[in-house]
């Protein structure tokens, strides 16, 4: 069986990509760029998810 690697690190880095992504949202200036957060959640999700 292959061992389980830990993925807590990669949880940590998804909700603070999320977080940063809600208040791009959030903020009127940064709206346009919110998209620029959108790699980090989505690596560090599947990252987490142990799909990558």
């Amino acid at each position: 069986m292959e061992a389980r690697k830990s993925t807590g690190k990669y949880w940590i880095y998804f909700f603070l990509w999320l977080v940063l992504m809600i208040v791009m949202l959030i903020s009127d200036d940064a709206r346009p760029f919110f998209w620029l957060a959108l790699p980090g959640v989505c690596t560090h999700f599947a990252m987490a998810m142990d799909i990558m």
